[in-house]
């Protein structure tokens, strides 16, 4: 028995050793790869669909605006005849000995804006101007002569004559450009020729403090040196989109902001001169409430009986927000896009009433300049037929309108004749305006004689 247990231990030991041979010397060892493998991500069904910008970017050229922009841009010369008096000199040699004259040149920029040689630059560049030359790119020079001038939009129309067509730039939509567009300045700075600088719109509708006309300025950082007024603010397109007008400076020179009159503007001042002579400026027939503040659009405080308002339904405390779909945050909003309209034309006038927007189509009308007493801040109108003969007089002027506290507190208002200005008898609106003002201070009152709207005869000392 025990023999036979010790051959199975022999076998089994045996064995034993012969596979671990067998898997030590002669069997290939097997390699293990471990592999990651990311999940599959589970799909989810969804109910939008997102926005995908598709960005086209490239890097902003200005050379074909430029290239369209400096050949229609001209150097503008004035010269003007000044008279210096010498008092000194009328003491010792006589009369007349110290009257001196001399000549003073100032320049500027403009813009040809049709092939036949019409030129539009600013009116403070050739006002009061004997003489007026252009001086083209390509310094040929020609004699210009002034068609019109608007002093308020500081916008005047020279006209040259060539025996070749000019080239000349199209005017643009100024309503379309947006704050942070590129645009061009061109222009003449400082006797330089055609000048170009870029920069964006920094702000539209702006009104310049200091001046007393409400402005619609479009702002750019663009640099705008002297000389270069009257020149050319263009779009990335080579359009036309403002004149050049001002500079925000103590020094003189651009130090950041500069101010364009807008094309559509400049466009309407220009037709208006071609066509009649003088602006015709377009109102809705409102008077604006001044002391409504923080509010984003402009308030009615008045409705003109005689204006288009009126009739289209616009009421006091409404506040006008849009005009022809253009967004109004502050009058110098909406003076801008009336400057650019002419009595006649229609426009889309939305309003916001007790939170309501509704939109009123307005017949625009004319603006009709009465004479205005700065002394007394009141304007005037001359008397028709029925008030020549309802009050037995010959002339008078008439009151439309007052600003004046005092007469404010005794009810003298519209309706109100003006008859007597110190003894002398008043003829017309104009010629008591120029009787009011002449005669008044340095120590000189008025003594004012009226007639009340029921017939009275009123005197005031002012």
């Amino acid at each position: 028995m025990k023999k036979i247990i010790g051959t199975l231990g022999i076998a089994i030991l045996g064995g034993a050793i012969a596979l671990a041979g067998y898997k030590t010397l002669i069997e290939e060892p097997q390699v293990i790869v471990e592999k990651a493998v990311e999940p599959t991500m589970q799909t989810v069904k969804a109910s939008y669909t997102p926005t995908v910008i598709n960005s086209t970017s490239t890097p902003t050229d200005f050379t074909e605006a430029a290239d369209k922009t400096v050949h229609a841009v001209v150097h503008v010369k004035n010269t003007s005849i000044r008279t210096q008096q010498n008092p000194l000199a009328e003491l010792f040699y006589g009369r007349g000995s110290g009257t001196r004259k001399y000549q003073q040149v100032g320049t500027g920029s403009g813009v040809i804006i049709s092939p036949d040689g019409y030129i539009v630059t600013n009116n403070h560049v050739i006002e009061g101007a004997s003489d007026i030359e252009i001086t083209l790119n390509n310094q040929k020079k020609l004699k210009a002569t002034l068609i019109g001038a608007d002093k308020s939009n500081d916008i005047a129309l020279l006209k040259v004559e060539a025996d070749f067509e000019l080239p000349n730039l199209p005017f643009g939509n100024s309503d379309n450009i947006k704050v942070g567009e590129w645009v061009l300045a061109v222009g003449n700075p400082y006797n330089l020729t055609s000048t170009v600088t870029a920069g964006i719109v920094s702000a539209k509708g702006r009104d310049l403090d200091g001046n007393t006309n409400i402005d619609s300025f479009i702002q750019t950082d663009a640099a705008v040196n002297p000389g270069n007024s009257g020149g050319a603010l263009v779009n990335t397109r080579g359009e036309l989109i403002g004149i050049n007008t001002a500079i925000s400076s103590r020094t003189g020179s651009f130090i950041g902001y500069s101010f364009a009159v807008p094309s559509n503007i400049a466009k309407k001042v220009v037709d208006d001169l071609l066509e009649f002579g003088m602006v015709q400026q377009a109102v809705l027939g409102i008077n604006v409430d001044i002391e409504a503040i923080n509010i984003e659009g402009v308030k009615i405080g008045e409705v003109l009986e005689e204006g288009g308002a009126k009739k289209a339904g616009l009421e006091e405390g409404d506040i006008i927000t849009k005009v022809n779909n253009v967004k109004i945050s502050k009058f110098s909003d909406l003076k801008g896009q009336l400057t650019a309209k002419r009595p006649g034309e229609y426009v889309n006038v939305t309003i916001d009433r007790d939170g309501e927007e509704l939109t009123k189509v307005v017949k625009l009308t004319k603006l009709i300049k009465l004479p205005v007493s700065k002394v007394l801040q009141t304007e005037f109108e001359d008397l028709t037929k029925e008030d020549r003969k309802k009050f037995k007089i010959e002339g008078g002027a008439k009151i439309k309108r007052t600003q004046n506290i005092a007469f404010k507190q005794f009810d003298v208002g519209e309706g109100y004749i003006l008859t007597k200005v110190n003894g002398k008898k008043v003829s017309s609106a104009k010629e008591a305006v120029t009787m009011l003002d002449g005669m008044y201070g340095s120590g000189n009152r008025l003594l004012l004689e009226m007639i009340s709207p029921s017939g009275q005869i009123e005197r005031f000392r002012y």
